[in-house]
């Protein structure tokens, strides 16, 4: 049977300020990609969110990215390599504390953002990453878009990679994400999501933002949580999945 992985950027708030449904997104996803404090979250909400996630027995990511508080992590940086790698470092190691103080660990890394999209392509800013990761914990999988120069640099490092998709986000013919700042970057259409999350599932293939149907294979589809209607959403796009025949679970 066909399984695939659902993942949730989560613990996006700081403060009184909170973004996502961490709790009903916990109830629908296999993976928590949990904010580690640099473009959200804080100690609070980090812990929070591994004692929901570990009482679900949902798996606990580190969504590490560029300290950018007051830009959501979404603002291009130049961050120095060697600055970089200890701070994706610093970032695991803060979320695994309350990971493992909830009876858990955390599972793999994940970028976020602005870092996401950079290191899809930048070998420098791609292997600072890596190295962040190595220093934090040498067999932490990571996540990312397929062909991308982090999966490419974390294999060779001998770090588990794993490949993701994105139903709710328009993708190029080379098969990147569109950038945020264009029109229709974003599929809001709840119907096409549902949809493309079942053809990226089943058929490793999603139409791009030109009409042209691309191969996209992937072990976990990401689920945006600070989209409007993000909880119905991930619950129809689960039942759909299930009711096609894939099975839904974790990736480790």
């Amino acid at each position: 049977m066909t399984s695939i992985d659902l993942n949730a950027d989560l613990g996006e708030g700081f403060g009184r300020w909170r973004l996502t449904d961490d709790e009903r997104l916990l109830s629908v996803v296999t993976s928590a990609n949990v904010a580690c404090g640099f473009h959200a979250g804080d100690a609070v909400t980090m812990r929070r969110v591994c004692e929901l996630a570990a009482a679900r027995g949902v798996r606990i990511g580190a969504q590490v990215s560029y300290r950018d508080l007051a830009g959501f992590g979404r603002r291009a940086m130049d961050v120095p390599p060697a600055e970089l790698a200890a701070e994706v470092a610093y970032q695991i190691g803060a979320l695994e504390v309350f990971a493992r103080a909830a009876g858990a660990r955390v599972a793999y890394v994940k970028p976020h953002g602005a870092l996401y999209n950079r290191v899809v392509r930048d070998e420098e800013q791609a292997g600072a990453v890596v190295d962040g990761v190595l220093l934090a914990d040498a067999t932490l999988p990571v996540l990312g878009l397929p062909g991308s120069r982090l999966l490419e640099l974390a294999g060779k490092a001998g770090l588990p990679v794993v490949a993701e998709a994105f139903a709710d986000r328009a993708y190029t013919d080379e098969g990147t994400l569109v950038p945020r700042r264009l029109e229709g970057a974003v599929v809001t259409d709840a119907e096409s999501v549902v949809a493309r999350s079942v053809d990226l599932a089943r058929r490793g293939e999603v139409d791009a933002r030109s009409g042209r149907r691309i191969e996209v294979r992937a072990r976990s589809l990401c689920l945006h949580g600070d989209t409007p209607g993000a909880v119905d959403l991930a619950r129809r796009v689960r039942a759909a999945l299930e009711a096609s025949g894939v099975r839904v679970e974790a990736f480790v």
